[in-house]
């Protein structure tokens, strides 16, 4: 199982291309998995015979963990090993070579003399993607927790292979120890700590006994987001800020662009912007402005980057994506908006790349499409800010004259990363984003 993005653990397979006993060659595609994030084709590195299959389709594999088995393959050079040396070939005297000399001795100290020889070195081991390695996925934790206990090898190795919390298990073994049969009959609740919500699904569940119901096991996705999201909410000191926007000249200048686009001989325009491409290029130019917020939390120090490279928040079937649009201060609208379209086509069909949607100085979440007038955002580790988006409606507001006139009005929601940007920080951060929302020529300048 081959490794597709740092935080990518395991993959599913969801999908065979060739059977066991097919032949293959170098670039056959072999079988296709499904991250949390995308889904691509693994392709064969060697020629050969398909001789076993370990993984089915639905079943899903650890990175590093052997797929299938294809035999015939040529070794590489570095993984032959050769035949080992016999004594008289290594220089080495045997007993019999000895003869009596050695049998006299054998009457002096009792026992014939040890031969040594000189190890032979260990040939290296040839560390490539699609077979197995030797990653940190393979050590399975300490064998004492921090509560005492101590767990057997066999037992950390399903608990880790299985996703399930060790601190909630309580041993069986000898000493409270906890051997493979705890792991094994461990219950659904023993999930992963940053997922664990104080009661177990058993808990839970009884809560409900008797009603209808119906359940859904957690996918890869899921699994993810339920963990990245409860350990930014538990880890990261959020803040807040939101103001409110006139939209009235980005609506305008829009709605002309749009209507200025050329058209093909079919009547279809070049392109079509939504408010969404705008909101990415004047956040982008925010962040330009105020440089000091175009960063993110590294552990013991803070990365501040030079572009401005935007994660846009994606839905998709049972949970949602970032893909990033790189250097958006640089690109046109109508680049933004080409790129967007692409990128979330192929989101949705779990099609990006891992450089498509890792990375990124801050975010962009919109609901505005569903109505949603205002909201609060999860920052998305190791992010800073994300930028919560609402609908755009009509709002009654004071004149200069003092009498109330109707705008188009948006409301956005900033949420901060305290350990990187303060509350001034942000504030000017907000009031750059409005500038060019209600001035969004200066963003194109």
């Amino acid at each position: 199982m081959p490794q597709l993005g740092e935080t990518v653990a395991e993959g599913k397979i969801t999908k065979w291309f060739k059977a066991a006993g097919d032949a293959v060659k170098p670039g056959d595609n072999l079988f296709e998995i499904e991250t949390d994030k995308t889904s691509m084709e693994v392709p064969s590195t060697t020629a050969g015979t398909l001789s076993e299959i370990r993984f089915q389709v639905g079943e899903v594999a650890k990175v590093g963990a052997v797929v299938a088995i294809i035999s015939g393959a040529a070794l590489p050079e570095s993984a032959k090993v050769s035949p080992p040396l016999t004594p008289a070939k290594a220089g080495i005297q045997t007993p019999d070579a000895l003869g009596p000399r050695l049998r006299g001795v054998e009457r002096i100290i009792g026992q014939p003399p040890a031969v040594h020889s000189t190890p032979m070195p260990r040939p290296a081991i040839p560390m490539d993607p699609f077979r197995e390695v030797r990653t940190p996925e393979r050590n399975f934790g300490s064998a004492r927790l921090a509560s005492g206990a101590v767990v057997t090898p066999l037992a950390r190795r399903l608990a880790g292979e299985r996703g399930i919390d060790l601190t909630r298990i309580a041993g069986s073994g000898p000493h409270g120890r906890i051997v493979a049969r705890d792991v094994e009959q461990a219950a659904p609740g023993a999930v992963p700590a940053a997922m664990a919500s104080g009661a177990s699904a058993a808990q839970v569940k009884a809560l409900y006994e008797g009603i209808a119901y119906d359940e859904v096991p957690l996918d890869s996705m899921r699994r993810t987001i339920a963990t990245r999201l409860v350990e930014a909410k538990q880890t990261i000191p959020h803040f807040y800020l939101t103001i409110d926007l006139d939209t009235g000249r980005l609506i305008a200048m829009r709605e002309e662009a749009n209507a200025a686009a050329p058209k093909d001989k079919n009547g279809q325009p070049a392109f079509k912007l939504s408010l969404n491409d705008f909101i990415i290029k004047a956040w982008a130019a925010a962040l330009q402005r105020i440089p000091a917020a175009n960063a993110v939390w590294a552990a013991d120090r803070i990365l501040r980057f030079q572009h401005s490279d935007i994660g846009v928040a994606v839905a998709l079937e049972g949970g949602l994506i970032t893909p990033v649009v790189r250097n958006a201060e640089a690109k046109s609208l109508t680049t933004i908006s080409a790129e967007m379209r692409d990128l979330a086509e192929r989101a949705r069909h779990k099609k990006l790349r891992p450089n498509e949607y890792q990375g990124g100085s801050s975010a962009i979440s919109n609901l505005g499409m569903y109505g949603v007038r205002e909201f609060s955002a999860i920052i998305n580790p190791p992010h800073a800010t994300i930028l919560a988006i609402g609908a755009t409606r009509r709002a009654p507001v004071e004149a200069e004259d003092g009498s109330v006139k109707f705008i188009s009005q948006m409301t956005a929601t900033l949420s901060c990363d305290h350990r990187v940007v303060d509350g001034a920080i942000g504030a000017e951060l907000l009031a750059a984003f409005k500038d060019f929302i209600e001035k969004p020529v200066t963003a194109l300048v």
